[in-house]
């Protein structure tokens, strides 16, 4: 059984897979408190892993996009295999801060955007996704990834972010598309 906060279906509103129709995952339970965070982590239903590929299954996109909170706190090799057995394009959201679910989600998942925060520990992904704070962007260098995208601070320095990313074009904007067009 899963702690499910929420599966529907929308189009994705950040990051690299921006604009993409997809069906979300959001797993309950987190374990930092950031004091930007738009989710709240603690309600949610227990279903079992046919009842969330059920669900997943009555929207007509492949993609799924793997959230919380954080969800490896509750991924595993069963529940992700099941999805891929279906046909469905796996992208996990993850803080970077836990190892347990990493080896399943290694193994299963077809693209991991994490979103570092204090201690993170993956140093290698497809995309890094970073909240700005006006924090010291070198401590992001020893990262690995394809894309390194720049979101501004639930929409509030928009302005900032954009100025830093001219000066570094290594990284890319992502805004919080499903915030302006008032979408899920």
């Amino acid at each position: 059984m899963k702690k499910i906060n929420e599966i529907f279906y929308s189009i994705q509103g950040e990051g690299y897979y921006t604009g993409v129709p997809a069906v979300f995952i959001r797993f309950s339970g987190c374990n930092l408190e950031c004091d930007f965070c738009d989710t709240v982590h603690n309600p949610g239903k227990l279903m079992s892993e046919q009842e969330i590929v059920d669900m997943v299954q009555s929207f007509p996109a492949k993609h799924i996009v793997l959230t919380g909170g954080e969800p490896s706190m509750q991924l595993d090799d069963n529940i992700l295999s099941l999805l891929k057995s279906k046909g469905f394009y796996l992208q996990i959201e993850t803080n970077g801060t836990l190892t347990s679910g990493f080896d399943a989600v290694t193994r299963w998942c077809d693209w991991i955007t994490c979103s570092p925060k204090k201690n993170c520990i993956r140093k290698q992904m497809d995309e890094l996704k970073v909240v700005f704070q006006n924090q010291d962007m070198s401590i992001y260098d020893e990262y690995s990834c394809k894309h390194k995208m720049l979101q501004p601070c639930s929409m509030q320095n928009t302005k900032e972010v954009i100025e830093f990313i001219k000066r570094h074009p290594e990284w890319r904007l992502s805004l919080q598309t499903h915030k302006y067009l008032h979408i899920r």
